[in-house]
């Protein structure tokens, strides 16, 4: 609702109801709220080859296709890492992502972050995320469309004007944009399964635990139970390679019957978990620091 950014009012305390007698009076109340402005990053790339290459690849358009395919991957990436770890204290150009709003063990969303016990610089984390207007949502600046947008400018000359080798080039040129922001409604429709020391997850599972490490169904478990209406939004969790498959391999480990299903979501085969689709980010690959 804004031109590079949306505000929200955000619910920060419920009105209390009275009981009464008959003829007695209620006196009213009201909610409190705060407003909250969060801002869009402009995420842009050009994609450049030799005009030369056309010599070499008579449809030109389909090898600057298969040739973009890197820059559109590496967009993907980068979209991907900042939705978790944008921040615009360190990153203005950015946008702030999920971990540095749940990053803080005695912040008043500090109930939507649970401790899996990791102590080192190596953990990660796992979340669950539900999506919707009322909840968390990604936004687009005023006027823009959503999604990743590309504008083939074609043929142009390139002037390079630095060094001995400076001069011009023909070149065809596609610019890649995507602009996004991310909107946390209400906070708790997001939990962080943080300190996560994925060195120490284990497979050896005997009297209701496993030998080292976190357990990671009984967590997600926990992190279902904070969440307060699974109905509100769409409900997806975030994990990595690795933690996907520690997760799966804990899930066999631990119960013969599991609750792992594989369903069809949109025409794509998907892993879900008590009803939730789960989706592999490499993004959560990254080591973080241990939240505190």
């Amino acid at each position: 609702n804004l031109p590079t950014g949306h505000m929200s009012p955000v619910r920060t305390g419920i009105p209390a109801a009275t009981w009464r007698k008959m003829y007695g009076f209620v006196q009213p109340t009201k909610s409190t709220i705060a407003t909250v402005t969060d801002n869009t990053g402009m995420l842009e790339q050009y994609a450049e080859i030799d005009a030369a290459m056309k010599k070499v690849y008579p449809d030109i358009n389909a090898f600057r296709l298969m040739e973009d395919r890197a820059h559109i991957e590496g967009m993907n990436q980068e979209m991907a890492d900042t939705l978790f770890y944008g921040n615009e204290a360190t990153e203005p150009e950015a946008f702030t992502g999920l971990a540095p709003r749940y990053n803080d063990l005695a912040a008043a969303n500090a109930e939507n972050i649970i401790d899996a016990g990791g102590t080192g610089t190596d953990n990660g984390s796992i979340w669950l995320v539900v999506w919707g207007p009322g909840s968390i949502f990604g936004i687009t600046p005023k006027g823009s469309t959503a999604g990743l947008k590309v504008t083939d400018k074609g043929l142009v000359t390139k002037q390079d004007t630095v060094g001995s080798t400076s001069g011009l080039m023909e070149v065809y040129r596609t610019h890649y944009t995507w602009d996004l922001g991310l909107v946390v409604k209400d906070w708790r429709y997001a939990v962080r399964i943080a300190n996560v020391d994925k060195s120490l997850l284990s497979l050896i599972y005997t009297s209701g635990a496993f030998s080292t490490g976190a357990h990671l169904p009984n967590l997600l478990l926990q992190a279902m139970d904070l969440i307060p209406s699974m109905s509100f939004g769409r409900p997806v969790i975030y994990m990595s390679r690795t933690m996907r498959t520690k997760f799966r391999q804990q899930l066999a480990a631990a119960v013969q019957n599991s609750t792992l299903t594989i369903e069809n979501v949109g025409g794509v085969r998907t892993e879900m978990y008590h009803g939730i689709p789960i989706r592999r980010c490499d993004a959560l690959a990254a080591d973080e620091a241990r939240v505190v």
